[in-house]
């Protein structure tokens, strides 16, 4: 058999307090990242302290990879639900890494499959090294062991991972990774799967709000308040980490109508502020976000979304908060809307919000979700030559005490007005969440309300001229164009690689800018393609209605996904494929009762007998 060689995805499972996030991030990763190898990242967990069901994928190649894989090659099964959640997702002569005393294990997929079974005593090697807490350790040498790995690497990454906690506890859980290489290389015969060192370019691994945080601090980001609410909460210790060593003000607030009032002062007073949050919070946010509309203040805001409504599903993933985002407002408030599709946009275009934010005076959303700003990518060092800082019409002392007549609302063409900051002289102002004149005065008559209005929503004008235009990535002459937005990108761009090792032409229209929406260019490219997908991870398809509701056009197929995990590229392209044929349906609706039935095929999902899904918790 050949072996596959540097294509490879692993999967560590088990319960809350089991390490999985540490193994898997820490350690597996991370080996795997500097042996020049290029890594994807994701987990799944449920909103527990412990128990529960979590797992970890971790994905590696030796070029690009852009998401996960719906499918594993060597899963860690640290438990039985492990086992049963999972089995069936082990590829082809893939391989599961077990310690249980009397495993239930499908025998019959597993000799259809060729799945290899590698019993190892983690926990017996685990306590002998020092104690159970290193069982997964143990695991993570037992893989690199059965993938022919050098283990070299992997005591470096240990020795960084746990090094604050003392000579003692590293040299531990080195012994304990050697004992599990040791036993998988002594027991077991050649796995079908191999990793090989590259050598490692300019590479970095993060996670997408961790990307967010270091555009934020590229920014100039001096101020950053919020309440912790998944999937943000990592911008706000992030954040926090950063705190000294960039003279950061970190305010971790009692709530959100706190979080986006701190904020909305800080840059009122003339420092680059931002605030995050989920859909929960943003929703506790609204009325500061008119408030941020209304005085014309800079402001950014991060909104990570998860499924609701209300509490909704802390931990996991959707898109369905669009709509939400483009009309929160009492009466009608401009705002702009970046949706960022990679780790690198994560980056650039929160940079790019503090400029916008600063140039036209308005707040800025950045609308991202929970596998996009958990996961973690490998990707090149950012380039700080393409970083540039725009403060706008921001007024420098020198420049306050030339006004003789300063309007701080004045009404200009392109909508925007001349900034001071407290403390300016000739700068003062009354700045009020009252419909108001030039000065800051309360007015209420009819031309001023409209002429105030109109002013704010022609900055929307030059914003559009400013925002590149979407473009297609792939072959022009496609046979299909998938539209989509935000976390699908990646998923997305497997799913073209996929359909191109069948022969299958398929480009990407990745819509970045929600507000404003460069509506001719977008139908420009519509009116051109073959066929038109819409991908989304909600349930009314959201954008595809944003596009109706611009140019009239309707999308010939929408893949929509509201079960609270991401998109698998196979998937994607499965149905891509299915779409090519003419066998699809207009509305293709994929869900994670298929998986917990062992199947591929869609199922519909009003046949489900819910009162046999429901067991009693242990």
């Amino acid at each position: 058999m050949n072996r596959k060689i540097n294509d490879f995805t692993w999967k560590i499972a088990g319960v809350a307090g089991d390490g999985i996030l540490s193994a898997g991030l820490h350690m597996f990763a991370k080996t795997a990242l500097r042996s020049g190898l290029y890594v994807f990242s994701n987990a799944e967990y449920p909103s527990l302290i412990r128990g529960g069901h979590n797992h970890l994928d971790v994905r590696v190649n030796e070029k690009e990879v852009h998401s996960h894989s719906k499918f594993v090659d060597l899963l860690v099964a640290l438990n039985q639900d492990s086992i049963d959640y999972h089995i069936h997702k082990i590829s082809e002569n893939g391989g599961i890494v077990y310690d249980l005393d009397q495993p239930k294990i499908d025998m019959e997929y597993v000799k259809k499959k060729h799945i290899n079974l590698y019993y190892i005593p983690l926990l017996k090697l685990a306590t002998e090294c020092g104690g159970k807490i290193m069982r997964n350790t143990v695991a993570i040498g037992a893989s690199f062991g059965l993938l022919d790995f050098d283990v070299d690497i992997l005591d470096s990454v240990i020795k960084d991972t746990f090094g604050k906690k003392g000579e003692v506890v590293v040299e531990n859980n080195i012994k304990a990774a050697r004992a599990g290489y040791d036993y998988a290389k002594e027991h077991f015969s050649t796995f079908g799967f191999k990793l090989e060192k590259r050598v490692r370019k300019n590479t970095v691994f993060l996670s997408g709000n961790e990307a967010i945080t270091a555009g934020a601090i590229k920014a100039g980001c001096k101020f950053y308040s919020a309440y912790p609410m998944t999937p943000a909460s990592s911008i706000l210790s992030s954040m926090a980490s950063q705190e000294k060593n960039y003279n950061i003000v970190v305010k971790h607030t009692e709530d959100e109508i706190s979080a986006i009032n701190m904020a909305i002062g800080a840059s009122y007073a003339g420092v680059r502020s931002m605030t995050g949050t989920s859909g929960g919070g943003f929703a506790l946010m609204v009325e500061g976000f008119g408030l941020a509309s209304i005085t014309e203040t800079p402001l950014v805001v991060v909104e990570a979304q998860r499924p609701g409504p209300g509490t909704g599903m802390a931990t996991h993933t959707g898109q369905a908060d669009l709509r939400f985002i483009m009309h929160a407002s009492t009466d009608e408030a401009p705002r702009i809307i970046i949706a960022p599709g990679d780790i690198d946009e994560c980056f650039y275009e929160t940079i790019h919000a503090f400029n916008l934010a600063d140039k036209y005076q308005m707040a800025v959303v950045i609308l991202t979700d929970k596998y996009l700003g958990e996961s973690y990518m490998t990707t090149h060092e950012f380039n700080q030559s393409l970083v540039k800082i725009d403060r706008g019409k921001l007024l420098t002392d020198e420049q306050a005490l030339k006004e003789n007549d300063y309007r701080r609302y004045k009404v200009t063409a392109d909508g925007v007005s001349s900034r001071t900051v407290p403390g300016q002289k000739n700068g003062q102002h009354v700045a009020s969440s009252y419909e108001h004149d030039e000065y800051g005065f309360e007015r209420e008559e009819e031309i001023i309300r409209m002429a105030m209005h109109d002013k704010r929503f022609r900055k929307l004008d030059q914003v559009k001229l400013e925002l590149k235009e979407p473009e297609l990535v792939g072959e022009k002459n496609a046979d299909i164009t998938i539209i989509g937005w935000g976390s699908t990108k990646g998923p997305v761009f497997e799913a073209i690689k996929l359909l191109k090792e069948k022969g299958l032409k398929a480009n990407y229209l990745q819509i970045k800018y929600l507000i404003p929406f460069h509506t001719e260019k977008i139908t420009k490219i519509m009116k051109e393609a073959k066929l038109t997908v819409c991908i989304e991870g909600n349930k009314l398809g959201q954008l595809a209605g944003v596009i109706k509701e611009q140019n009239g056009m309707d999308v010939n197929y929408k893949i929509l996904k509201y079960d609270g995990r991401p998109f698998a590229p196979e998937d994607i392209a499965k149905i891509v494929e299915s779409i090519l044929q003419h066998k699809a349906e207009k509305i293709i609706v994929l869900n994670g009762y298929q998986e917990a039935h062992k199947t591929s095929d869609l199922k519909d999902i009003k046949n489900i007998n819910f009162s046999k899904m429901i067991t009693p918790q242990n």
